[in-house]
Formats: structure tokens, sequence, C-alpha cells
């Protein structure tokens, strides 16, 4: 079932466009996740999408019901704003509960909902101290639980995790999905960042150049992207990004770059010589070890190594070109020597127009 769809939304802030022809929808009890780069526009679409803004043309349905004129407060849902936003003069307690005493319910009412929510985020022993007295990761249950004080189907959560260290926002990632499923609702979340797109989505919609670009289950996005700002961004470290030409010889496509060609399967007929962009992420860059699968061989030199704790981020020079891999520490003694042979499997190399950003292909086997 459809809880929420966008249709044709657009935007603009002192003539400047910032929402173009948004049109998607949501279905009910999903984690859906409004992916993009900073600046795109995610944190007014949710504005537009929850009635904290009015867009400037377009539709926003909710519960089948047109409430592009609704305004917040009688939609009927939870909003969590990006900044923690807590009362510095108010306790906890007084911070979960307003939202339900602007709209006058009882104390005892008042009373059971903070409760029931302070239980849930594990945060009953703060209720009576003050924001200054909690730690980051405590502020920012405190606010999601001010989010989720009302009780509805559908909540809005605007980057929530933005302010906070990794090791915190890794601990709220579970405490997020545990929260979701426990409340039966629908969740529409904001984030640039990849990690926390694709650990907590079971929907994402790209937003990028004002629009969304494609969206859909996570992992068939991650793995099948049909924008070329999705294969660059939904990964972390981002993707390698060549430019290139496609060429047509006999029935088989060859693109060619500064580093390489291998033959493209592509889904229609296309122009010799067009041009194109070709994207390979870090964690299909193979170090030293021949793959089963039909691969591109070529040699580096590696230049740099960043740490992440469970992974190596190598920064490997080819012909005057950075390449970006990421091998797991039980691969890192094969690695370590300064020259390096590297692979690529062609069939996880996805191939896109240079002038529209959507793919057109992907890396296959010789006719």
């Amino acid at each position: 079932m459809v809880i929420l769809r966008a249709d044709g939304l657009n935007k603009k802030y002192r003539n400047k466009s910032i929402l173009e022809d948004v049109s998607f929808e949501i279905k009910s009890g999903t984690f859906s996740v409004i992916f993009g780069p900073p600046g795109c526009g995610k944190s007014v679409l949710l504005r537009v999408l929850s009635g904290l803004e009015k867009p400037d043309s377009g539709r926003v349905f909710l519960r089948g019901e047109d409430v592009t004129n609704v305004i917040s407060g009688d939609r009927n849902i939870g909003y969590v704003p990006q900044a923690f936003a807590l009362y510095p003069h108010y306790t906890v307690y007084d911070n979960i509960a307003y939202p339900l005493k602007l709209v006058r319910e009882s104390k005892r009412r008042i009373a059971e909902e903070v409760d029931r929510v302070a239980k849930m985020l594990r945060i009953t022993h703060l209720l009576n101290k003050y924001p200054d007295q909690l730690s980051g990761g405590e502020k920012q249950r405190v606010a999601l639980a001010r989010g989720i004080t009302k009780k509805t189907e559908l909540y809005f959560l605007d980057d929530p995790l933005s302010g906070l260290d990794f090791k915190l926002r890794e601990q709220l990632f579970d405490d997020l999905k545990d929260l979701r499923e426990r409340l039966g609702a629908t969740f529409v979340y904001t984030t640039s960042d990849p990690l926390e797109a694709l650990i907590l989505a079971d929907e994402i919609f790209i937003l990028d150049e004002k629009t969304v670009k494609e969206h859909g289950e996570t992992e068939n996005v991650y793995y099948n992207p049909r924008y070329v700002g999705t294969s660059k961004l939904l990964c972390f470290p981002e993707a390698n990004i060549f430019e290139g030409k496609i060429r047509k010889e006999g029935d088989t496509y060859i693109c060619n770059t500064d580093l390489f060609e291998f033959p493209v399967e592509v889904k229609d007929e296309i122009e010799s010589y067009v041009d194109v962009l070709v994207s390979v992420k870090p964690q299909n860059i193979i170090i030293n070890e021949k793959p089963k699968a039909r691969a591109i061989e070529i040699d580096g030199k590696l230049i740099l190594t960043e740490d992440l704790g469970g992974e190596l981020v190598l920064h490997i020079e080819v012909k005057d070109t950075l390449l970006v891999s990421v091998l797991r520490y039980e691969e890192v003694a094969k690695s370590q020597k300064e020259a390096l042979r590297v692979y690529i499997p062609v069939n996880e190399i996805h191939v896109f127009m240079a002038s529209t950003g959507m793919r057109i292909g992907r890396g296959g086997a010789y006719a």
C-alpha cells in the first residue's frame, strides 16, 4: 500500500530552482531513505512532504488524500529535524512532552507517552536531566523521542545523525531499525552518507540535480544503478569514474578509456564514438590476485594507504590516473609491494551516457 506520493513537485528560493518535477511513491511500512549529495535539496523535499513548506507547484498525497494545502500539524505525522533543537531550560521529560502539551493532551496521557518512548530509546534514567548534562548520543535519542511521542504510522527524519561521530551513529543505526519495526511505522529519512543509506534503507530514492533520478530496493539500486551519480556516490569511498568513448566493431561494442578497453553489453543500439562515463566501485578493483571472472589487467603503483579499521583504502597510480581500491585486512599481506597488478572484473563495470548520466550498459564478453 502506498502511504505517501509526490506528484510533480517544484520549489524555488529567491528564483533559484531547488526541486524540479519530483515524483515518487513510498510504500507503507518501509524504511525509505532519500539519498543525495550535500545541498541537493533533501531537507527542502522533506519539509515539503511533511507540510512545513508548500511547493510552488505539484501535489502531495498522504494516505490517498491530497494534503498539499494541509498544514503539518493536521497531517498526523512525526517529524525529527536535523538539529537537536532541545530547549536548554527544559528537562529531558519536558522536552519530550512538549509536542503533546502543544495539542493539550492530559497530564496522564503525556506521562504515559513519555514513559513509553523513553523506555523504547533507553533514556528513562535521563528524564530529570537538562540538555547540557547529556552527551551527543543522548541528545540525539531525546530528539528522536520527542519526534515519536505522537503515535502515527509515518515519521519524517531529516538527517538526524549528521551531528554525531561515526561510533555514535553506528550505535544508533540498529536502534533506528529496531525502533521502526517496534512502531510498525513508515520512516522517511534523509542522508548524504552512503553507509548510513545502505545500512538503513529498505527502499532508496536518489535525489540529484534537483530531481529523483532513480529509486527502488536498496540492493538492486546499489548493484544495478541507472544513474551515474548513484554509481559514484552510493558506495564508500566514491566510485572511480573515467571518461571514455564507445565504438562498434561488427556486432560488438568496445569502450576505450585512457587506462583500458573492454567490451560493452548495451541495452539499445547507440552511435559509434559516443562519449560515455565508466564507473568502477573501489570494492571491485582487485589487487595482485587474478579473479576467476574475465578481468582487465593493468600495472599500478601504490601511492597512499588509509586505515579504516577493518579495511584499507589503497590509492593506486595507473598511467597518471589515481584508482581507489578497498581491501580487507586478510588481503593486505598480498598487497604491500609498491608495484601492484590491478584486476577489474569486466562484468562489474557500468557505462553511462555522458550527456544524460543514464546507464546504457555494462561490461560484457567479446562476441
